[in-house]
């Protein structure tokens, strides 16, 4: 655990009331790689901070989010992971990866600079593929020890797909070993993307070359990463921080918009969080919500005062 990298160089983020510092990383197979890790501080600060981990076609926009938490003392930290959002360059293929452990580089960076800021009690807080990586990272990361507690948002546990999709998927995944740029096409639904945008059907702003309405494309190297991901998950984590595992309660599909869309986890089969989450360790509180979206903390507004609700009780429970 090294500390003998220099302090980063801070500035105005995109995000009004936020700063951000970009993160250089060691050389990636497919040239220089960054990460950005974006910061607010609470105005009352309790010693507790929060390093939060955003999901797949997505980057940290959840301005409200992290006020919620500076409100009740944590100082809020974000990374936009290698290759989204901020931290995409022009030779990178967005949110591509061969290995989901290629992300550790940058959160072990992000938990060195909070500890650096005096920080001794972390949440890691993971939404989707960001919930599968940071209980990925709680188990094998080379800073685990900091990590007090596990918030996972919809975590992405297995892949939501028709049993011949994924006799299809299990031909692909180890063509990604051998060809991992092999293209799938996009893979999202983009009635999810409409269901939150303004310029839609949702309530929020977002950048629509970072997260696009149609998604971007996947590849094989991606699929095959994200499996070997969740099959180490589904054989259990056994993680000793307490965790709290939240999802809608109930998923929804389709190929035509309808209002089930706005009430429902329209992108991940919430029946997988249920089966795998309690193996993720000894101490998980499981909570379904009614009528969340995907990203929870998106859910129109009685929905996410109640996400919230239960969040910050939750972590008021914890020593």
């Amino acid at each position: 655990m090294s500390t003998t990298a220099s302090a980063p160089a801070w500035a105005p983020d995109i995000l009004d009331g936020f700063e951000a510092a970009t993160l250089e990383l060691p050389p990636a197979f497919d040239g220089p790689a960054v990460a950005t890790l974006v910061r607010r501080p609470a105005p009352r600060p309790s010693g507790r901070a929060v390093l939060y981990l955003h999901g797949f076609v997505d980057y940290f926009f959840q301005a409200h989010m992290a006020l919620a938490y500076n409100e009740h003392g944590y100082d809020f930290y974000a990374l936009d992971l290698r290759r989204y959002g901020r931290s995409l360059r022009p030779h990178q293929r967005p949110n591509f990866c061969k290995d989901l452990r290629e992300y550790y580089a940058e959160i072990d960076r992000a938990l060195e600079l909070i500890a650096a800021a005096g920080h001794d009690w972390v949440l890691l807080n993971g939404h989707s593929t960001g919930g599968l990586t940071a209980a990925l990272y709680a188990h094998e990361g080379a800073r685990r020890a900091q990590i007090s507690a596990l918030f996972l948002n919809s975590p992405f546990l297995d892949l939501n797909i028709s049993p011949l999709q994924r006799a299809q998927a299990a031909l692909v995944v180890p063509l990604g070993a051998i060809a991992p740029t092999l293209n799938l096409g996009a893979t999202l639904s983009p009635l999810y993307a409409q269901s939150i945008h303004k310029a839609h059907r949702g309530e929020w702003e977002f950048d629509l070359a970072w997260k696009p309405i149609a998604g971007h494309p996947t590849y094989a190297g991606w699929l095959r990463a994200i499996v070997a991901g969740q099959r180490r998950v589904q054989a259990g984590l056994g993680l000793t921080c307490p965790i709290l595992l939240m999802h809608s309660a109930r998923s929804h599909s389709g190929t035509v918009w309808d209002d089930g869309f706005t009430c429902a986890d329209c992108v991940l089969d919430v029946e997988h969080m249920r089966r795998y989450g309690p193996g993720l360790g000894r101490d998980v509180t499981m909570v379904a919500i009614e009528g969340g979206l995907h990203d929870l903390v998106l859910s129109p507004p009685p929905v996410r005062e109640r996400v919230f609700a239960e969040l910050f009780a939750w972590l008021a429970r914890l020593p």
